[in-house]
């Protein structure tokens, strides 16, 4: 029988493959983007709770969700209750759908804050949290964690319990402990453990970047959904490709370099749009290096690239890039993450 669509709260997803919250990454025009090649479910860059920061560009910009389809769905990070409860009660007033607390992010500048995955190593604080957010919003809230701390401290069964017992609506977990950060392989057997004690939806995330390993983690795991972070990164067309091969058993043929153009075009409108000229172009090489590394000459076309200091010569980089058998080269390919 076929697994019914994962449902986060009132909200019932389109399909399985969710864009995961990326610091730096999933900003608004990444997130559209991705939404409008196959994404089931969006969620922003992580938001601190701290509201006396909110006032820096960063920040500003990373509450901007104009123009986007529902449900939206805002990370929020923080190591404290109370503020984190008031963060969620203001941005379901500004228009989220859904809040997303953070317990997953490994980088040292968010841990040192007793923040991210640090947070799994209090499991008292964790529950505090997670019933301070849930009370303080009609919306749904859902959570994202690791398997542990590290080898030694893989608590995340018991994370995965206060989740359910607190009210949280869906769990996301990512197949590595806070120790390993991205080296080594993300493992699902916990994964799998989690799914088979929860009722609730149970969301697996760590090395999926291409569609037979979407299959092999739904399978193996039980899995209602699936995060996708680095395998989006330069292929944000992975997710109709995953919605495609889960439906059928088969590949879709990927995008020809027309699509590719245009996506990569659209893409930088929107960047150079969205952080104003002299940002748009600086962010917009990261971007464009992801999409460039999965061809053979990526190294000397990233750089070429990135030494562009306006966006009319990105655009035509771009078209110069496409106009011969080097964009071809250059930029077909699924990147792995």
């Amino acid at each position: 029988m076929t697994q019914p669509l994962p449902r986060i709260g009132q909200h019932e997803l389109s399909g399985r493959a969710i864009l995961a919250p990326m610091a730096g990454v999933t900003d608004r025009p990444f997130r559209q983007l991705c939404r409008r090649l196959g994404a089931a479910l969006v969620v922003s860059e992580m938001v601190t709770a701290d509201k006396r920061l909110w006032h820096t560009p960063k920040s500003r910009l990373r509450l901007d969700h104009r123009g986007e389809h529902g449900p939206r769905s805002v990370q929020i990070a923080g190591g404290d209750a109370a503020m984190l409860a008031e963060a969620a009660h203001i941005n379901a007033d500004h228009g989220a759908d859904i809040i997303d607390i953070n317990m997953g992010c490994p980088a040292k500048k968010v841990c040192n804050k007793a923040a991210g995955s640090a947070l799994m190593r209090d499991e008292s604080l964790v529950a505090e949290i997670l019933a301070a957010v849930v009370a303080a919003v009609d919306v749904p809230v859902t959570l994202k964690i690791r398997t542990g701390w590290c080898e030694n401290s893989r608590n995340a069964l018991t994370i995965a319990r206060l989740a359910e017992e607190h009210g949280i609506a869906a769990l996301a977990v990512h197949g590595r402990t806070r120790e390993q950060r991205y080296s080594g392989s993300a493992e699902y057997d916990t994964i799998a453990e989690i799914k088979s004690q929860l009722s609730i939806p149970v969301f697996a995330n760590g090395d999926i970047d291409h569609p037979e390993r979407a299959r092999e983690v739904l399978d193996y795991t039980g899995a209602d959904a699936l995060l996708i972070g680095r395998g989006a990164q330069g292929n944000p067309w992975i997710f109709r490709e995953i919605e495609h091969y889960l439906r059928t058993g088969h590949h879709l043929a990927p995008p020809d370099d027309e699509e590719r153009l245009g996506v990569m075009s659209t893409h930088l409108d929107a960047l150079h749009e969205h952080y104003g000229e002299y940002m748009g172009v600086r962010i917009a090489r990261k971007h464009i290096g992801w999409y460039l590394a999965a061809g053979v000459h990526d190294d000397a076309l990233r750089q070429a690239f990135n030494g562009l200091t306006k966006p009319d010569e990105q655009h035509r980089f771009l078209a110069r890039l496409f106009a011969g058998t080097q964009g071809r080269a250059a930029t077909k390919g699924t990147r792995a993450a």
